[in-house]
């Protein structure tokens, strides 16, 4: 492959600025790239999505290089708590998991990437391949040129559709509303319940969970924000649509935002938690002054590699959120692809192949438990209280995060 970039480095153009292109990003110029990001939005990304539960491989580029405290940016729970419906702990044990927000990772990994190479305001409109390399055309209007196209531009992936256009998001019958409220904001009585511990109640065709994240600029002395998801079932057509309709009379496609759920939606979500929910958990939502709605779905691909491009993340498998390793998965794919192009000194179109087996294994691999999860949890009724939780990578309880951090 003929070097194009400073020095003599490959040249990497990176579509997407989210935690997968960052993530790519990261990884590449430090393999010894030289990396571009172009990132659609006119602004960072801030306030996006909710809270994440932190994996090894999420926070691997911060351990490698001893950069900050993970402490800081994640809060622990030591406890996964089944509740009964009067409130009373149903069923417990001891557990290691650490939770984030999105904000507040995204923060971390663009404090480590240069301004100067993350582009706002650049949406990539098509790309062309050929044996000299990859063009980029921009919406704008200009053209840049690379050794490597890495598409990491999420579930609604402009490059997937190109690439893969019969490979669209899959809707799985249900949708998640979310929240985040104020741990001060609630009583005592639900602070109590639902302090360091992952908190799990089981409807009859549904599920709620809600776990502490830190705050966006550090965990404060006093309380920790609580984070909630709320899976509900909502039938295809009429309904999701009602559902996914903004107060302007806007139909989104997978998601709504917060202050954007018509008040007649937020109305009922607020009734049915105080009929359906244990009392914490109730209050938890009740009290929530912007909950948000995103659609569950799923996507499969049969590749991910196309000579001198690749998908990454939710560009190429998007998870339904049970096994929550979404921000897992595409941190692993860019640190394999870093491995395998180091080790092809460089060679993109040699190294998309070898990286490309074990990642399409691994995707389908955690699709299909994400799957299982969720339908056992919305449909089947086959998930009890006290099962253990699906959270993991390559297997289920790996994103357990041991030591000080």
């Amino acid at each position: 492959m003929p070097p194009s970039g400073r020095r003599g480095l490959p040249r990497v153009v990176v579509m997407g600025g989210s935690l997968g292109g960052l993530c790519a990003a990261l990884w590449l110029r430090d393999a010894g790239s030289d990396v571009e990001v172009y990132e659609r939005s006119r602004s960072p990304l801030l306030g996006r999505g909710a809270g994440i539960v932190l994996h090894p491989a999420t926070i691997r580029y911060f351990t490698r290089h001893r950069l900050s405290k993970i402490g800081r940016i994640s809060a622990p729970v030591r406890w996964m708590r089944y509740l009964a419906r009067d409130g009373a702990a149903a069923h417990e044990a001891a557990c290691r998991f650490r939770f984030t927000s999105w904000t507040a990772l995204y923060r971390a990994l663009l404090g480590c990437f240069p301004p100067e190479r993350y582009h706002l305001s650049e949406e990539v409109a098509g790309f062309e391949s050929g044996a000299g390399g990859v063009t980029v055309r921009l919406a704008a209007g200009r053209r840049v040129r690379g050794d490597l196209l890495v598409c990491a531009d999420g579930v609604q992936s402009t490059a997937r559709r190109i690439l893969l256009p019969h490979a669209t998001p899959q809707y799985a019958g249900y949708v998640g509303w979310r929240g985040t409220v104020e741990e001060r904001a609630v009583a005592p009585e639900t602070r109590g319940v639902l302090r360091d511990a992952v908190t799990y109640f089981l409807l009859p065709n549904g599920h709620i969970l809600a776990y502490p994240i830190p705050e966006a600029g550090g965990a404060p002395a006093s309380g920790l924000p609580i984070n909630w998801v709320w899976y509900r079932n909502v039938g295809e057509g009429r309904e999701l649509d009602d559902l996914l309709t903004d107060r302007r009379g806007t139909r989104h496609a997978l998601s709504l935002p917060p202050g954007s759920v018509q008040d007649r939606h937020v109305r009922a979500l607020r009734e049915a938690a105080a009929d359906l929910l244990p009392p914490p958990l109730a209050d938890m939502v009740i009290k929530t002054a912007q909950p948000f709605i995103q659609a569950v779905v799923d996507t499969d691909v049969p590749r991910m590699a196309f000579g001198r491009i690749c998908l990454l993340g939710d560009a190429a498998f998007t998870l339904r959120p049970h096994a929550a390793v979404g921000t897992a998965k595409v941190a692993e794919d860019a640190w394999r692809l870093a491995e395998a192009l180091t080790t092809c000194g460089g060679d993109a179109v040699a190294a998309l192949p070898r990286w490309e087996a074990g990642q399409l294994a691994l995707g389908r691999l955690v699709l299909a438990r994400s799957r299982e999860a969720g339908d056992r949890m919305q449909f089947k009724g086959t998930w009890h209280v006290g099962d253990p939780l699906p959270f993991g990578l390559y297997t289920a309880g790996d994103s357990a995060i041991d030591g000080p951090c």
